[in-house]
Parts: structure tokens; C-alpha cells; sequence
């Protein structure tokens, strides 16, 4: 049983961290001391990506799931709902590569934009 909830924390971290690196630069707007958070997870995100490495929290996931005895729940919502948008079945290098540059252009955007806005208000002082 802890091995089993630990794995689906993990998961659940792994969510949230994957969530941070596509969308935190918009916490950095609003809070811009994250920044050194986002830009170096926004960098491991795109290096995993790009590299087709894998990431050091999915074989610790592996690892629980198969410490508590059962690697596969049917109907458990981690398996089912979570881990999908972790690990698609049709990831491919190439897919690897098109979510590293989503994460590049939608981060690039982000700060774009946050610079732009900036640098207008500033104007009008």
C-alpha cells in the first residue's frame, strides 16, 4: 500500500512538474522571483525532450509500482487518467522533439510577451 501511494505522489509530482514547465512562466508574470525555478526546469524539460532521455522520476515510478506488487490497476486513476498525458503511446523521438519545441516556443512566447508589456508600461511612466 505505501509503495502503491508513494508511486502515485510521484506521478502526481511528475504531473505538476511537467505542468510547471509549460505554464509557469505565466506564475513568473505574477511572480517574478520563480523565474529561477522555471528557466532551469524549463531547460531539464526541453533537454529531456530533445535528448530522448527519460526522466529520473519515471523509473522510480516503475520502480514503486513494481514494489507494491501490482504494476497495473484496472480502473485506477493514475494509470488510466495521469499517466497517458505523461507517457503517450505514440511517443516517438520525433514526438519528443515536437513537445521539446512546444515547450521552447510556448515558454519564448510567454516571456515575450511578459517583456513586451513591460517594457510599454514602462514607456508611459
Amino acid at each position: 500500500m505505501v509503495y502503491r501511494v508513494s508511486a502515485d505522489l510521484i506521478v502526481i509530482l511528475h504531473v505538476s512538474f511537467v505542468f510547471f514547465v509549460l505554464l509557469g512562466g505565466l506564475l513568473v508574470w505574477r511572480w517574478p522571483r520563480l523565474i529561477w525555478w522555471h528557466l532551469p526546469a524549463v531547460a531539464w524539460g526541453a533537454f529531456v525532450e530533445f535528448s530522448g532521455w527519460t526522466c529520473p522520476l519515471t523509473p522510480l515510478e516503475d520502480w514503486l509500482r513494481t514494489q507494491s506488487g501490482k504494476p497495473d490497476y484496472a480502473g485506477d486513476f493514475m494509470m488510466h487518467d495521469l499517466l497517458p498525458v505523461l507517457y503517450p503511446d505514440a511517443l516517438t523521438h520525433t514526438f519528443q522533439i515536437a513537445l521539446g519545441m512546444m515547450v521552447v516556443t510556448l515558454n519564448l512566447l510567454i516571456y515575450g510577451e511578459r517583456w513586451r508589456v513591460s517594457r510599454t508600461s514602462c514607456g508611459r511612466q
